[in-house]
């Protein structure tokens, strides 16, 4: 059972955004101090990336733990209320999610997903100069 009124969740869930979240901006600004520039949202491509190296032909999506189910986060479990909803909800989006890879890849573009609880991380600068300065497979 929800905690909180209809009219309220309601209004709590008209909030969220789907792109410009908080930890794809910090990712983005992260990505700018190093030097690197790049491109956001690219509606042509599957999944339309959040950024965008079309240079490099690399992507990087900016997953939310709970939108997109992180498996080894504790916000990417299902919510104990309406789980005939958030299940197969949040099911579709990893299948979504795992296409749009496919896809990609397909394409000839290496793809990186940063986990929302990961940005902060000290190891993520090394690990995206990693991905960004790999040779393609």
């Amino acid at each position: 059972m929800d905690t909180i009124d209809a009219q309220r969740r309601s209004e709590n869930m008209r909030r969220i955004r789907n792109k410009d979240t908080k930890p794809e901006l910090l990712l983005r600004s992260l990505l700018h101090q190093h030097g690197y520039r790049f491109r956001i949202h690219r509606k042509d491509l599957p999944g339309k990336p959040d950024i965008v190296f079309p240079g490099r032909r690399k992507v990087i999506f900016v997953h939310g733990c709970f939108w997109h189910k992180h498996e080894d986060c504790r916000e990417g479990r299902v919510p104990s209320s309406r789980q005939d909803y958030w299940g197969p909800k949040l099911k579709r989006n990893q299948e979504r999610d795992a296409a749009a890879v496919a896809e990609l890849r397909e394409q000839g573009w290496d793809v990186e997903i940063i986990w929302e609880c990961e940005v902060g991380r000290s190891e993520i600068p090394v690990r995206l100069d990693r991905f960004l300065n790999r040779l393609s497979k």
